[in-house]
């Protein structure tokens, strides 16, 4: 999933070595070490003072993997501390791992090794994201979710976010069209019925219960996902309820031609592509999921147009400003 998933793991790996020999943990307050001078340090720490991340972006927990993780510490211990911060003389929020914070619970220990660090608001669903990232753990729901939640909170671009989570735009983007999705199609997706790339050719599925019946082919068949492309394409070519029905268009090219041709204009501009073709003409549909990337685009197809739409931008902000 991600090139370079080290960057929260770097932020742990990161901190100076700290003595664990301390005295037994007790319920009134954790044992902890000297602070390291990073504003970051090691703590023996009750389970009962620390909360889950309200904002976490992981919402289903494998119930198999947890009863294994709870296995190994029963026999070993917790090997990797978590990452909390405190919000209280002896509270504590999880930043990072609440599967190991929920396994040693079930495992029965009263305290857990962790890692306190001063971590503001803003960031808390930042690090809680780029762990699970790591770790590979959210399914896409909750990935289109997280980024849409991080769009909001630092009120940033998909180009900025990709570069603070270390993902090209393109991903960003494309994970981010999965929320357009009916509901029904986003739990498939969740629970990992539906892979994302099924889910992404049925976002040109406008109507939310022919998305669903769709859907329901594609789990039910088998259906590949050039499969569920053309399938896509042959409905919206599809005459309207309310038009004469017509017969076969003299000089159509056949759908998978068309669906070959939007699959390589999608990859040539890291966007869904749709080709049309009727009885006399066609049309070529290029979406972008903001003005930057629609700059992107045009850069590819006509540099001087994007050049051209900048000058229109500031001339429409001069005007409302004058006004």
């Amino acid at each position: 999933m991600l090139t370079d998933r080290g960057v929260a793991a770097a932020k742990v790996a990161t901190l100076p070595p700290v003595s664990r020999e301390t005295e037994e943990p007790s319920l009134n307050g954790p044992a902890e070490a000297p602070a390291s001078p990073m504003g970051a340090h090691f703590a023996e720490i009750p389970l009962e003072a620390i909360t889950p991340n309200p904002r976490q972006p992981r919402e289903v927990f494998d119930e198999d993997a947890l009863q294994e993780l709870v296995t190994s510490i029963k026999e070993v211990g917790l090997l990797q501390p978590i990452v909390v911060r405190q919000i209280g003389p002896t509270r504590y929020e999880l930043i990072m791992g609440e599967r190991r914070w929920r396994a040693c619970r079930e495992a029965g220990l009263e305290a857990i090794p962790a890692i306190v660090r001063a971590t503001d608001d803003e960031k808390l669903l930042l690090d809680a994201l780029l762990e699970n990232l790591h770790r590979a753990q959210l399914n896409p729901i909750e990935e289109a979710a997280a980024y849409d939640q991080l769009l909001k909170d630092f009120n940033c671009t998909h180009d900025q976010l990709a570069d603070r989570i270390g993902r090209s735009r393109p991903q960003v983007s494309n994970t981010l069209r999965l929320l357009k999705l009916s509901p029904k199609v986003q739990n498939r997706v969740a629970a990992g019925v539906l892979s994302a790339g099924h889910a992404r050719a049925l976002l040109s599925v406008e109507d939310p219960e022919e998305q669903e019946r769709l859907a329901y082919r594609v789990v039910a068949e088998g259906l590949s996902v050039r499969s569920v492309e053309e399938i896509v394409t042959l409905m919206g070519s599809r005459p309207q309820k309310t038009q004469r029905s017509r017969g076969p268009r003299a000089g159509s090219v056949p759908s998978p031609a068309l669906s070959e041709l939007a699959t390589r204009l999608s990859d040539r501009f890291d966007t869904r592509v749709k080709v049309e073709l009727g009885q006399k003409k066609g049309k070529i549909t290029v979406e972008f999921a903001s003005p930057e990337d629609l700059e992107r685009i045009l850069s590819a197809l006509a540099p001087g147009e994007k050049l051209a739409l900048q000058k229109s931008l500031l001339d429409e902000d001069a005007e409302e400003t004058e006004a």
